[in-house]
């Protein structure tokens, strides 16, 4: 018996798939520009899932609000835009299969949140809700730190927003800004891309994950100036009642899904 045999080498682990490291800001413009023709081309989907995120939005708003729990209300609107890419799992698969000419049903568009039948996007999806509870945990905790005192009430001299604006309250907001915005920042480098290559190919989610955050790292400045379009729309479309987010999730689902194609192709 040789040697080999004796020995014979490790397989080399799998290192998950190429990114690229040369996207630029038109990458950004095609990919909204795309979102936007799969959003006109298929305006069921993106609505369906739009309405998801802005009932659910509006939920959490009135049981803090009529639950009296008023100091958790800010903290989960801050937040809630960490559970987006999670509900855009369906646009992702829509886009996917609009340009492969594949079928759109909703069967098919439903079910990319069963992956490839080996709970791999469910097992993100449990990431995205510790992540959003967590960030309502620490967010909560900063505003006991500064706003013990104020007794938030809208029925309060000056209105629900006269304690945010003393110096506390200025205080505690730069600090949970400047908190949340890192915080976010570490999710979004986190699923930016791995949810979409979920959808995509069978791969587990720490490879999807680590692809996600090679290629933040790869493409640092142009993948920034992403996150920031994303957080700006999405504040942006929140503010009519959450109604905005009727178009801007989907758009926004369907063009990360093309930055996602033009990152791994």
């Amino acid at each position: 018996m040789t040697s080999w045999e004796q020995n014979p080498p490790i397989p080399a682990a799998p290192s998950g798939p190429q990114v690229a490291d040369d996207l630029s800001w038109s990458d950004l413009t095609a990919a909204l520009a795309a979102g936007w023709r799969d959003f006109v081309a298929m305006p069921r989907f993106g609505l369906f899932f739009g309405g998801v995120y802005v009932l659910a939005g509006i939920a959490i708003g009135w049981f803090t609000v009529s639950g009296g729990e008023l100091t958790w209300l800010i903290p989960a609107i801050a937040g809630f835009p960490l559970v987006a890419p999670f509900i855009a799992v369906g646009l992702y698969e829509a886009s996917r299969r609009r340009a492969a000419g594949q079928s759109l049903t909703w069967r098919a568009v439903l079910g990319a949140l069963k992956g490839h039948d080996d709970d791999q996007i469910l097992s993100m999806g449990v990431i995205v809700f510790v992540a959003f509870s967590f960030w309502m945990i620490v967010a909560h905790a900063i505003f006991a730190v500064f706003m013990a005192e104020s007794g938030m009430s809208a029925s309060g001299k000056g209105g629900l927003l006269a304690p945010f604006l003393t110096p506390s309250g200025l205080a505690m907001l730069a600090v949970g800004s400047a908190v949340g915005a890192v915080m976010a920042f570490a999710f979004y480098a986190m699923t930016v891309i791995s949810l979409p290559l979920l959808v995509d190919r069978k791969v587990d989610f720490l490879t999807a994950i680590i692809a996600s955050l090679k290629t933040v790292r790869s493409n640092f400045t142009v993948m920034l100036g992403w996150a920031a379009i994303i957080a700006i729309l999405l504040f942006v479309a929140m503010l009519p009642g959450f109604l905005g987010l009727l178009v801007a999730l989907p758009v926004l689902g369907h063009a990360t899904w093309h930055l996602y194609v033009r990152v791994v192709d």
